[in-house]
């Protein structure tokens, strides 16, 4: 191989912590104007080898070279001063600086020894223009969206001016018009030679944007190939090892009786909204981001306030106030920051497990500890966690798992409505069939489904019945036989959700 053609060259790396192999003697050759494409289940060892090519770790073994020469550096900024730069999975954004003060931070502009925020924000508000953002220099970062946050990191690394941008899972919390801004800009980048390592679950982006793949499968290099004559296929066996039947492996469960409903509901983000969902079924609602989707799962489930509207379950008007409140009546919900809201990190998977199930395991004051083991062990090996012990904490998991963690909590408390937002945000192919698997096994108990997303191929490939949302009002209602039947498409379910009748 002519290493000479590559930007960036990685050969023989392997990385271990403590007795877990995390990297193998995996190699990786990226050239400068393309987007490659770098693939594998949670937990294959793809972002801890681009944690070795910015510095935040050191690879116990391999040699590394960029623009032909050896690179080793000591850490991020290190790696952004050496034209590196990286969009990070994980969104960690602190709450009090502004927009501009998070773009360049570590990057200020300067006047001597002082900070001169003035021509800071200019030329922050120059940077932001290129991207049509509805937030300014000045905007605290707190009071951004999950996707505004999202978008703030892309385009910070992008102001680096970087011969190398990393993008791990960068379209996680984007809705679609968003993903094609991001595409525009790197398709802009490309043109201008700067070389792209392109982190996604997503496959119909790696077909759209990516030049060539390389393949991880647990900490081992697989093979690399050109995007021309390679197909989804071959992708999915390569990254798992094994067939993966269906990504969408929806089971026609037996719909019964109204389960949940909800009356010209209002609030924060939403108006007017009306609809209900059965015993057995799976209720999708798709729509933009920033539609009113999220906001009115929020306060069905107490997190925010309805300000007018009625609902109801089993036929019953109920109030939930609180989360406790929702939960008690047997309404829960998964939330799409899962890190944020959905576990304790530090805690183990047994706590997280279960937390919110606890006062079915205790005799007044004293929980039985033996009862809860068992049963938190049982439900996590039915839903697959891969752990060694569930006395592992959340941060030892990767993102599938985490996300199985979350759903296995929900599933020990058996409730009658299951909300899930972005049940499969930033998991691999693999982890997200098992994921969809299990919403038909919890629909087939009988649970009424209620799940969010921004992938409409996941949401029109596991509803029975799809809302689509527009400016915070339902703007229409898919049925699964219309989809089935090509009657309606993803056109025009897209047209639904930019405001145009269906």
């Amino acid at each position: 191989m002519d290493n000479s053609a590559y930007i960036l060259n990685c050969e023989g790396i392997s990385k271990a912590f403590g007795g877990t192999q995390a990297l193998k003697d995996v190699q990786l050759h990226v050239k400068a104007g393309e987007v490659h494409a770098l693939l594998g289940e949670n937990g294959a060892g793809k972002s801890t080898l681009m944690k070795c090519v910015i510095g935040l770790i050191k690879q116990d073994e391999g040699t590394m070279e960029f623009e032909g020469k050896p690179y080793q550096v000591s850490g991020p900024v290190d790696a952004l001063n050496r034209g590196i730069s990286m969009i990070h999975q994980e969104l960690n954004p602190e709450p009090y600086l502004t927009v501009a003060e998070s773009i360049f931070l570590k990057r200020e502009n300067t006047k001597g020894f002082l900070l001169d925020k003035k021509a800071q924000n200019k030329r922050c508000e120059e940077v932001l223009a290129r991207f049509d953002v509805p937030y300014t220099a000045t905007t605290k970062m707190k009071e951004l969206t999950l996707a505004q946050v999202q978008m703030v990191e892309i385009i910070k690394a992008v102001s680096c001016d970087s011969r190398l941008i990393i993008m791990d899972e960068p379209t996680s919390s984007l809705d679609s018009t968003e993903t094609d801004h991001l595409f525009e800009v790197i398709r802009e980048l490309k043109a201008k030679g700067v070389a792209i390592i392109y982190i996604s679950h997503r496959m119909e982006e790696i077909f759209e944007i990516c030049d060539r793949v390389s393949v991880f499968r647990n900490g081992t290099y697989i093979d690399s190939k050109s995007m021309e004559g390679v197909t989804r296929d071959e992708l999915i066996s390569m990254m798992v090892g094994r067939d993966v039947k269906s990504v969408f492996p929806k089971v026609d469960c037996k719909i019964g009786k109204p389960v949940f409903r909800v009356e010209k509901i209002s609030g924060n983000g939403f108006r007017d909204i009306s609809f209900e969902v059965r015993e057995g079924e799976i209720l999708g609602i798709s729509g933009l981001v920033g539609s009113g989707r999220s906001e009115t799962m929020r306060a069905i489930f107490g997190l925010d306030p309805i300000t007018s509207g009625k609902m109801y379950l089993d036929d019953e008007e109920i109030i939930n106030k609180t989360p406790r409140a929702s939960i008690k009546k047997g309404i829960c919900m998964v939330n799409e920051d899962r890190k944020n809201y959905g576990l304790c990190l530090l805690r183990s998977i047994r706590e997280n497990i279960s937390l919110p199930n606890l006062p079915e395991k205790q005799k007044g004051l004293v929980l039985n500890q033996k009862r809860e083991k068992k049963e938190c062990t049982e439900v996590a090996q039915k839903l697959t966690v891969k752990a060694s012990s569930i006395e592992h904490n959340g941060f030892s998991l990767s993102g599938g798992n985490q996300q199985k963690v979350v759903l296995a909590k929900w599933l020990m408390a058996n409730p009658r409505v299951l909300i899930l937002d972005e049940p499969t945000r930033g998991v691999d192919v693999g982890a997200k069939s098992d994921i969809h698997t299990l919403m038909c096994e919890f629909a087939a108990k009988g649970m009424a489904v209620i799940m969010i997303s921004s992938e409409l191929p996941e949401v029109m490939g596991m509803s029975d019945r799809i809302l689509v949302y527009h400016e915070g009002t339902v703007r229409g209602e898919v049925k699964r036989e219309e989809i089935l039947s090509n009657k309606i498409t993803q056109k025009e379910i897209l047209a639904m959700a930019f405001g145009q009748n269906k």
